[in-house]
Parts: C-alpha cells; sequence; structure tokens
C-alpha cells in the first residue's frame, strides 16, 4: 500500500500528471477547442468539437502552466480563443453544448466559468473578459435567485428552459463559484455555492440518507423514475450515482476552508456521511473491486461498470477528509483508492486512463467510449499537494 506522505508517492504524482499533459495536448484541434479523445489518444473526428471537453482541458492546461509545464500556457490559450470563438455565440450570447448543438447548458457554463477563471488566475490573454461574460451569463441567465440554484438548459435564444432540473449541472456550478469567487473576489459566489450545497446536500441528500437523488422536476422535486429506461446514460443515469457523493463531499470541504469562520458545521459533517455513504454501499458493492456507477433506490448495483472519474473522486474525496480532520482512517483509504487505480485504470501502454471498465477489469465502453478528457485524473494528481482553499489556479498562482 503507498504512503501517502512519501517522497516517492509525490515523486509519483508529479510523473503521472506529465505524462497525463503528454497525453491531452494531442485532442488540440486546428478548428479550435479540443477534440474527443479515442483509446489511443486520437481525436474523433466523427465528433464535434463540445464546450465541456474544451473548457474542462482549458482548466487542466491554465493548472499546468502555473505548476510550470513547458508548453502549457500556448494550449491554454487555444482554449481560451475557442471559448471565446466558435463556441460562443456572438449573436446571442452564451455558449453552445457543441458545433452541432446550439443548446445553452448549466453544466457546460459551469465548466467555462471554471476555465476562465483558472485561465484569469493564470493571467492568460482574453482570460478575463471570458470570464467576466460567463458570469454575466450565469447570473442572468441560469441563477434562480428564488430556488437558490441553477436552471439546467435553455434554447439558443433563450426563450424557453428545459422542464428538468439537475444536481450534477449545480454540483459543477458550485466548482465553478468557487472557483471565480476566489479570482475575482467576489464573496457572492461563494454565498451561492453555500446555497446549492445547503439544499441539494444538507436539506435533499440528508432527507434521503444521503442518497443524493441527481433529478428533479422545475420544483425541485425528485423525480425517481426520470431516465429509467436509459441507465447507462453517461451524464443523467436512472437511480443515483455513487460518484457524484465522493465528489460531493470534497466539494464541501472546499466550500468550508473557503469560507473560513463564517463555514456552518454541517459542511464537514455531512461530507464524513457522504464519503461513508459512499464506501458502504458503492464499493465493492457486486462483489467485485471498484464502485459501481449507479445505484436502484433500494441500493442494489445497476450500472456496474468502473468509471475512471468515480475513482478519481473516491481519492480527492479521501484526501480532503485527511487533510481536514488528519484522522489515518482517510489516509488509508487514500492509499486503497490509489492502489486500485493504479493497478485497474491507469493505461501504461496507450496513455492516460481507462475510463470504463467492466466489474472484473475489462475494458468497456457502455457509458464512455475512448479517453474523451485528462480533467479528472489530472485533479487526482495535483489537488492532494494543495490547500483545499483558495481555488487550485489561485493556490498555484501564489
Amino acid at each position: 500500500m503507498i504512503d501517502p506522505h512519501s517522497p516517492e508517492h509525490r515523486d509519483w504524482l508529479n510523473t503521472e500528471r506529465r505524462r497525463l499533459l503528454d497525453f491531452a495536448a494531442s485532442s488540440r484541434m486546428t478548428r479550435g477547442g479540443f477534440g474527443w479523445l479515442d483509446e489511443s489518444g486520437v481525436p474523433d473526428s466523427e465528433r464535434p468539437v463540445e464546450t465541456w471537453i474544451t473548457a474542462r482541458m482549458t482548466h487542466v492546461f491554465s493548472l499546468a502552466h502555473l505548476n510550470g509545464a513547458p508548453a502549457a500556457a500556448e494550449i491554454a490559450d487555444h482554449g481560451v480563443q475557442a471559448l471565446l470563438g466558435p463556441l460562443r455565440d456572438q449573436a446571442h450570447g452564451g455558449w453552445f453544448t457543441s458545433t452541432t448543438d446550439a443548446t445553452k447548458g448549466a453544466y457546460e457554463h459551469a465548466f467555462v466559468v471554471l476555465a476562465a477563471s483558472s485561465a484569469a488566475a493564470a493571467e492568460r490573454p482574453g482570460a478575463r473578459e471570458l470570464l467576466d461574460e460567463a458570469l454575466h451569463i450565469v447570473d442572468s441567465g441560469f441563477w434562480d435567485e428564488q430556488a437558490g440554484l441553477a436552471l439546467e438548459s435553455w434554447d439558443r435564444q433563450w426563450g424557453s428552459t428545459e422542464q428538468y432540473r439537475g444536481a450534477n449541472s449545480n454540483m459543477h456550478m458550485v466548482e465553478a463559484m468557487l472557483a471565480a469567487g476566489d479570482v475575482t473576489g467576489e464573496r457572492i459566489w461563494h454565498q451561492r455555492a453555500l446555497r446549492i450545497a445547503g439544499t441539494l446536500i444538507d436539506e435533499v441528500a440528508r432527507t434521503h440518507a444521503w442518497r443524493l437523488p441527481e433529478h428533479f422536476t422545475p420544483d425541485w422535486e425528485p423525480d425517481p423514475e426520470y431516465n429509467r429506461a436509459r441507465p447507462h446514460d453517461p451524464f443523467r443515469p436512472h437511480g443515483t450515482t455513487v460518484g457524484h457523493w465522493l465528489e460531493w463531499a470534497r466539494l464541501l470541504l472546499h466550500l468550508e476552508a473557503s469560507l473560513g469562520d463564517a463555514a456552518p458545521n454541517w459542511l464537514i459533517s455531512d461530507a464524513r456521511n457522504l464519503f461513508e455513504a459512499g464506501i458502504q454501499h458503492g464499493w465493492h458493492a457486486d462483489g467485485h473491486p471498484g464502485f459501481v456507477y449507479t445505484l436502484d433506490w433500494q441500493d442494489r448495483p445497476q450500472v456496474r461498470e468502473r468509471m475512471h472519474w468515480v475513482a478519481t473522486e473516491a481519492i480527492l474525496s479521501a484526501a480532503a477528509l485527511h487533510q481536514r480532520t488528519g484522522e489515518a482512517y482517510y489516509q488509508q483509504w487514500y492509499a486503497t483508492f490509489w492502489d486500485f487505480a493504479r493497478t485497474h485504470h491507469i493505461d501504461h501502454g496507450r496513455g492516460s486512463w481507462l475510463h470504463e471498465l467492466t466489474p472484473d477489469g475489462r475494458p468497456s465502453r457502455s457509458v464512455w467510449s475512448g479517453k474523451p478528457d485528462v480533467y479528472h485524473a489530472y485533479q487526482a494528481t495535483l489537488f492532494p499537494q494543495l490547500p483545499l482553499a483558495p481555488a487550485a489556479a489561485v493556490a498555484l498562482r501564489n
């Protein structure tokens, strides 16, 4: 089992981070933005350029530049220009879902804010303009002040919004708002992140024994039957998604650290509860190693494939809880999760991480094909070496 405090582990994280960047650099597209990479790191020419991938890669290469990676600045600039150019709706404002889909999604806009925040902290050209515009769009188009949550999506002309509300997009809004608040110094973004977390976690997840519903009606009532016929959906699967419990646990600790003395006590207790629920219900849930993708409402494994991003969020939540509490229990889980990821997900032959595995550890494509981006894996190799606040880009800049 690895020793998370050893120089050897730190050196390994640094090496793995460089390996991920080498793989990701090939996603740069001549027509702008970043492409969806296949198993060998070749952009899939049949897919459009997608805003969420472009934004996540821009965020990664901005962090890499701040961390001293050669040539990362130029690649981050390529992403900023794509978000200011072909993926941006110059006529109506906001960002397209992709170069072939004019829908305006909260999920994509959250990642534009995150990318712009990291690029602005790295002082990349055009990044502050991008961040100011993205925050304006989130404020005017997505933020529902009465609910204290974000709407899900709009049509191109902002005329009609989807009759669906989602926890996933709001979770990434929390991530983005924390980064934006740290970069701009505007505390309203931290306060809004707290409102989202308070509703979805300290109210909804708490009343569901920490099994967070992902899908809601326009009135924010849980919709447990949503997408029952599409359990393998990559963004809106039926049931509950264990990896998001772990991701929320980490975000609550970032939020607590950002708020300082003003942080409510429930942030740390809820983070502990989410982590424990994930371990109890998701880890080795079907008798095989790793976390299942989803559970039904009786805690039975529904989609049993192992996703790389769930492993990374397990690593990061354990690291954050150990950093926050100093308890050896979380350090042991951190080592356990890294052992699993290094044994099963890291692809030493072709690069990056295998994004999906069958329960018995073979590569799979039922939810994800290829290796679209390195956002989750890169953060898993970087964040354990950083404080819980400020946001990673600001911490690296400082």
